[in-house]
């Protein structure tokens, strides 16, 4: 009988290391992503003022535009992927049916 209590607690613990595995790798993900997204961002805004002669006001204003814009598509994108991948880990995310007691929206 010391055997089966032994197998069950190594179930949950397994099921805990998934999820903390599952986290860590949405949470890389997240990162990844947003980095990348905030970086495309920043090119496309202060690459101009990088690659053609303007003068230091439109520098500075379109290198300024783009490190703000980059870092709140940066945040913007963490915290979405991340509220995604809690709301469907915790069961609010979407399969709900649409009136309590159905099973199918046209039903």
């Amino acid at each position: 009988m010391d055997n089966y209590g032994e197998h069950m607690g190594q179930g949950r613990a397994r099921d805990s290391q998934a999820r903390r595995d599952a986290v860590t790798v949405e949470i890389g993900y997240a990162l990844c992503s947003a980095l990348f997204l905030a970086i495309v961002v920043f090119g496309a805004v202060a690459g101009p003022a990088l690659v053609f002669e303007l003068s230091d006001t439109a520098q500075n204003t379109l290198v300024a535009s783009g490190t703000a814009l980059g870092a709140v598509l940066f945040t913007v994108r963490v915290v979405s992927v991340l509220n995604r991948f809690a709301r469907e880990h915790d069961g609010t995310g979407g399969t709900q049916p649409s009136q309590p007691g159905r099973t199918n929206p046209d039903s």
